[in-house]
């Protein structure tokens, strides 16, 4: 489903400065989607009702129940989301698109039934000291947001960029200013406010939908026949949403670290403030993953498998193949360059916006950590979607499922012996950086490892003081954790730590000592 792609490609292909920028801007808005702007929105209705809406509380209150709506309606929808796109996706290369829309409508029935009784039962049960206004709008902005991401699925398909552009700016835009206009209503009025922009928002999705897929019929379930039905992909968007929040939900549970706030509904003042200006820095990250995967990528990707369909020579196939490779090497270094951009942007402002908001300076170190976390999430969402690309559904299951698995069975045999903890791969980095002392042994997937080695090497001195260790059942490797760095080769300037070090491990393992 790269029709956007192909639509990024062309302003690319103008080789201009603006084309460019048109291109990244785009990208960037389409590819954070209502998630980021959501953040952004709840921040600006809770900056211009201060001082307005009393009591003061109520804007907290307004601001913590968004967060909770956005976070249960991701983990809810989070089933569907990647098993639907698979499914749009199958269709579409069938040139059966008639199936896509009536599908869609079957799928949006029982999110807003499953949506609705869940927020019925909570809004019931959960919040009986709320009136009445507050309960029934909790129970529709909890169906509209639902909705709203199981249509965000068609964005990427779509061709209309500038009309997904301007539906997120008109959408938004009447978030903040139904809000504002209604806060004179306290609690009830800013999630009124919330109600009628998402809801406009979700409207003008369901318009380019119509446009862009129609179809005689309005609802089917086809998607859940068990010939095109993928109970990987629903395993692998639960566990990845799930884990986008495990970590928050974390701090806002502990006594320690979280208040309570409005009903059951809890949050951590020095946790949540840092995470959410983090996650503004997502925006570049999100424009350069969606132009690099969705073009490059996408254009590799489909000569490959048109070669192997349609009888290719073999130099082209591999050609196009370690095109593949290199697109994806280069994309995930230039996401992280990008993030590391924009996360020394906002370490430089960052002084100024805390004292603007408020808030005290000694939030910023946590600030730091969740920027380097959020760009690791960034590089893991790309991952994500090569792996569904190559249609890697098995490998995606363990990588965020059975793994934990494994390490828990493993340890077991050893119970006498060490303590086995998880941690979150975000949480993981933070406590390097805070506190590394309380770690002996990291256990890891490649990815997670690779990156936290590189974190642990900055940490004492950088990569050229860090040796490396590969060890097997019958063979062992070791060599600097950096590899060769042939591009200062020759020049004289490698630091030799990392080797002397790693020949050192070397022996130690052969009881050379």
């Amino acid at each position: 489903m790269a029709g956007i792609g192909f639509e990024l490609r062309k302003l690319l292909r103008q080789d201009t400065l603006l084309g460019m920028l048109r291109a990244y801007a785009y990208a960037g808005v389409i590819g954070s989607g209502p998630w980021v702007l959501s953040i952004i929105g709840i921040l600006i209705v809770g900056l211009i009702s201060l001082g307005v809406v009393s009591p003061a509380v109520a804007v907290t209150q307004f601001q913590v129940t968004v967060t909770y709506i956005i976070a249960f309606s991701l983990v809810l929808t989070g089933t569907l989301q990647l098993a639907f796109t698979r499914f749009c996706a199958d269709r579409l290369f069938e040139e059966r698109e008639d199936m896509i829309l009536p599908n869609f409508g079957g799928v949006t029935l029982l999110v807003t039934l499953v949506s609705g009784v869940l927020a019925l039962l909570a809004a019931l049960f959960l919040f009986p000291g709320q009136s009445v206004l507050f309960r029934a709008v909790l129970v529709a902005c909890f169906v509209v947001v639902s909705n709203i991401w199981i249509a965000t699925i068609f964005l990427s398909g779509m061709k209309q960029y500038r009309s997904i552009v301007l539906l997120y700016g008109v959408g938004y835009g009447i978030t903040v200013g139904a809000a504002f206009l209604l806060r004179g209503f306290d609690l009830e009025g800013l999630l009124l406010g919330y109600l009628i922009g998402q809801s406009t928002l979700l409207s003008g999705m369901l318009v380019l939908i119509l446009r862009g897929y129609p179809s005689k019929r309005s609802v089917a379930f086809e998607l859940f026949d068990k010939r095109w039905l993928y109970p990987s992909l629903m395993l692998v968007g639960l566990f990845f949403n799930a884990g986008v929040w495990a970590d928050k939900f974390i701090f806002w549970m502990d006594a320690s670290t979280g208040s309570p706030v409005i009903g059951p509904l809890r949050a951590s003042l020095i946790y949540d403030i840092p995470v959410f200006l983090s996650y503004l820095s997502l925006i570049p990250g999100m424009a350069v993953f969606l132009v690099r995967m969705e073009t490059d990528f996408v254009e590799y990707y489909s000569n490959f498998y048109d070669a192997v369909r349609k009888g290719g020579s073999l130099s082209y196939i591999e050609d196009m193949r370690n095109q593949m490779a290199a697109t994806i090497r280069v994309g995930i270094f230039e996401i992280l360059k990008i993030q590391a951009i924009a996360a020394l942007l906002l370490i430089t402002v960052a002084d100024d916006i805390f004292r603007l908001l408020g808030i005290s300076e000694l939030y910023l170190p946590l600030l730091r950590v969740q920027l380097a976390a959020t760009a690791l999430q960034v590089v893991f969402l790309a991952i994500i979607n090569v792996f569904c690309y190559l249609d890697q559904r098995r490998i995606l299951v363990l990588l965020t499922g059975l793994f934990l698995e494994s390490a828990q069975e493993i340890g077991k045999d050893y119970a006498d012996q060490l303590t086995i903890e998880e941690r979150i791969v975000d949480n993981c980095a933070m406590q390097l950086v805070l506190n590394p002392w309380q770690f002996d042994v990291l256990l890891t997937t490649n990815l997670f490892g690779d990156i936290l080695s590189d974190e642990i090497a900055g940490l004492v001195g950088g990569l050229g003081m860090a040796p490396g260790g590969n060890i097997g059942k019958d063979a062992a490797i070791f060599e600097a954790v950096h590899g060769s760095a042939p591009d200062i080769a020759g020049k004289g300037i490698a630091n030799p730590c990392a080797l002397l070090l790693a020949s050192a491990m070397m022996l130690d393992h052969v009881d050379h000592h």
